[in-house]
């Protein structure tokens, strides 16, 4: 449930479902909204879990658990996977060091059940594990103009420089974190995190205090982040090696065991994977899981296909044979085939790139 359902009502919002947690979807015209994003700046509340972990040894239990290097330095951050045996992704999370705890961010829905089952697995190791949506508001800050808007409402500290690094400072008279994004949209980006309790006062400054913000939902979001190539949880990454989709800010290779390991480890040192993660501008929208022809050879499937307001025609992303060539693929939809070009990504250049897009070696 968004925390500031009121204030999004008085805007004029409409809802939609994102695993357990209603968010807004739009606030009406969402192509103009995301030009008033890609222009200037705007904020979306966020859908994210969130878990709280404590204890002396918090950061050895989550990173043993995950395929990234868990920070111990207060204000430091990563991106990290939970994988399976098989190397598929589990699970994406954002780790921060916040003193004396870690906060991990999750897809919406999976906060309850993560917390259950790391819970399970402590041991005699003191850590404690326990979700806390619930405690937190969360507003994602995205455009070429973040950053003056972000110095325009906040007291005490600059913006934070780093990816995934975050400084404490007031908003008005409300205590927030800020962090700095890894630009998922393409464009420059921040979060802004404060107790539920203060949320709606702060939703209120980022849009009219300062450098004005104009409010989006996830109809806005997803578009933004499709145009940058950004893979998505929901979409590409639950099931899939990570190798697979290129994703290499999620991994730290010199990093010791975790579950999964041991195959995505085999899969770089072989040079290539199977499968790339791929853009298409097809000259329809396709579906989730249409079929990508190369002459009459299936493949690849695509994972996301949607309208590009940027570029006011459809577009998608798709997880072909690695080694494809450009010419001459076409997409089957609803029977007919479709022609479609391959296309480097991102499929708009912003004010940044998206650290999630597509790495090989």
């Amino acid at each position: 449930m968004t925390v500031v359902a009121e204030l999004h009502e008085s805007h004029g919002a409409t809802f939609t479902e994102r695993g357990d947690r209603r968010v807004v979807d739009h606030y009406g015209r969402p192509e103009r909204v995301h030009q008033a994003v890609r222009n200037v700046v705007g904020t979306v509340e966020m859908g994210y879990g969130v878990l709280e972990v404590t204890g002396d040894d918090r950061v050895d239990f989550v990173d043993n658990a995950v395929s990234n290097r868990v920070p111990e330095t207060d204000g430091e951050g990563v991106y990290a996977l939970l994988l399976d045996a098989q190397g598929g992704i589990e699970m994406e999370l954002y780790v921060y060091s916040a003193g004396e705890k870690l906060l991990c961010f999750v897809p919406p829905g999976r906060a309850d059940e993560l917390a259950a089952e790391w819970s399970e697995k402590t041991f005699i190791q003191d850590v404690t594990v326990r979700a806390a949506t619930d405690d937190f508001g969360v507003f994602g800050v995205h455009g070429p103009k973040a950053t003056e808007k972000i110095a325009s409402v906040l007291t005490g500290p600059g913006s934070p420089d780093e990816p995934l690094s975050f400084v404490r400072g007031t908003l008005g008279d409300w205590g927030v974190t800020v962090v700095r994004t890894d630009d998922l949209t393409g464009e420059e980006g921040y979060e802004v995190i404060c107790d539920a309790d203060d949320a709606g006062k702060v939703f209120d400054a980022l849009i009219n205090h300062g450098l004005n913000a104009a409010p989006f939902g996830y109809r806005t979001l997803e578009y933004l982040l499709l145009e940058a190539g950004t893979p998505l949880f929901g979409t590409e990454l639950e099931g899939t090696v990570p190798n697979v989709l290129g994703l290499r800010n999620a991994l730290d290779f010199e990093k010791g065991c975790y579950v999964g390991q041991e195959i995505v480890s085999k899969i770089e040192n072989r040079g290539q994977p199977s499968r790339r993660l791929v853009g298409l501008r097809p000259e329809v929208v396709p579906g989730v899981g249409a079929a990508v022809f190369d002459g009459d050879g299936h493949v690849g499937d695509v994972t996301r296909g949607d309208y590009s307001p940027a570029l006011d025609a459809p577009i998608a992303l798709a997880l072909v044979e690695y080694g494809l060539d450009a010419g001459g693929l076409y997409v089957r939809i609803d029977g007919d085939d479709v022609d479609a070009e391959l296309v480097d990504l991102p499929f708009v250049e912003g004010s940044a790139r998206s650290r999630r897009l597509p790495q090989y070696e």
